[in-house]
């Protein structure tokens, strides 16, 4: 059983986008406080469409969102 979902998130011109590493459940929001809110909400509907076909995750699963920030010269 999977414990931990993992996001990537980017900085865009306009916002937050992130990706679920070994899911497909994509989102975006202006701020990442929003894109906290819509990954969380995302991951939940996502794995419920999956409740037929089972999820592999454990009942306790987290969230694990990478951030990285450019390094300006």
């Amino acid at each position: 059983m999977k414990n931990v979902i993992q996001f990537q998130i980017n900085k865009e011109n306009t916002g937050y986008s992130a990706f679920a590493v070994n899911y497909p459940i994509v989102t975006q929001a202006e701020t990442l406080d929003d894109l906290q809110s819509n990954i969380k909400e995302a991951t939940e509907l996502y794995f419920d469409d999956d409740s037929d076909t089972g999820s592999g995750l454990s009942s306790g699963a987290s969230i694990f969102m990478n951030y990285e920030m450019p390094v300006y010269a």
